[in-house]
């Protein structure tokens, strides 16, 4: 396994950030580390890099203990953190070969790897410019390129593409795909979308606890929550929809069309039919959707 965590504990005074989490993730995957905001994530993805130290439990890469040797689990982890910390006087070519004798990389290694970086991130456009000349999303790149630089079994990201335009987060999300072909990616994000495109897997951690772990398609399918496309022949009358006991959600497509979020399908049905006919109205169409990333998160994150 290159990602082994058991029973991983942070404690801050009387606050529990993460508690007794356990995962495994094996070589060759990419997963999606989801929560809201202070669940848990980003103390996770630090005491992974050895940046804080757990409470109790272990964490391995690779199989090395984190606490117990920082400095090589670090040789086998590349890390883009949240804010991606740069040097922005320096050149993006300066800059690789510094982070490079850093990680001890040889000279002649060094200039191979941090050409073979450039051309992997698309960055061989801008290879001659300062890091501050650059837009936010050829620094993202520059990151990764010093994340991969030192060839790391094991990648973290923590939000990779957050405050990037589409277009340049359609261009990180296949740059991770390709990354995640020969090594293990571990990314942290907000936006769901991206962990559908890009990952194998699932873990939601919400207020320190994992509270799912599983691939995408299998986690709509063991929620709770129920999605039902309806299209009526006129208008419905949403004030009555909105007050049946089994609806949780009302999502109004076109004026006869919604998306219902139901925790009991059966009854909904029948409650709609019962309603349709008492106000003259026709269900031209009906079908349960699987639910989407959004709905699944939502609906393990509010327990």
């Amino acid at each position: 396994m290159s990602v082994q965590v058991s029973s991983l504990t942070r404690k801050y005074n009387q606050q529990v950030a993460v508690n007794g989490i356990s995962f495994e993730i094996p070589s060759g995957q990419v997963v999606g580390f989801l929560g809201p905001n202070g669940a848990g994530k980003s103390t996770t993805m630090k005491m992974l890099t050895g940046y804080v130290a757990p409470t109790s439990g272990t964490a391995k890469i690779c199989g090395i203990d984190v606490s117990e040797n920082p400095t090589e689990v670090k040789r086998r982890i590349g890390y883009l953190p949240e804010h991606n910390p740069l040097y922005l006087d320096m050149y993006v070519r300066e800059y690789l070969q510094f982070m490079g004798r850093l990680a001890g990389i040889g000279r002649k290694e060094l200039n191979k790897q941090v050409e073979a970086m450039i051309d992997r991130t698309g960055l061989r456009p801008e290879a001659q410019k300062k890091i501050a000349m650059l837009s936010k999303g050829y620094r993202q790149r520059v990151g990764l390129a010093q994340a991969l630089l030192h060839n790391p079994d094991v990648l973290i990201l923590d939000e990779p593409t957050s405050g990037l335009d589409p277009n340049q987060v359609a261009e990180i999300r296949d740059i991770i795909r390709e990354i995640g072909r020969d090594r293990t990616v571990m990314l942290s994000t907000h936006i769901m979308q991206e962990v559908e495109a890009v990952c194998d897997r699932v873990i939601i951690i919400n207020k320190g606890n994992i509270v799912a772990d599983d691939t995408v398609q299998n986690l709509g399918r063991n929620t709770t929550e129920r999605i039902l496309f309806i299209r009526f022949k006129s208008a419905p009358v949403l004030a009555k929809i909105n007050k049946l006991a089994v609806v949780s959600k009302v999502e109004k497509l076109t004026d006869n069309a919604l998306r219902i979020s139901t925790t009991n399908l059966d009854q909904l049905q029948e409650e709609l039919f019962a309603m349709a006919v008492k106000d003259n109205n026709i269900v031209l169409e009906q079908r349960e959707e699987a639910p989407s990333l959004e709905h699944v998160f939502k609906a393990y994150t509010k327990k």
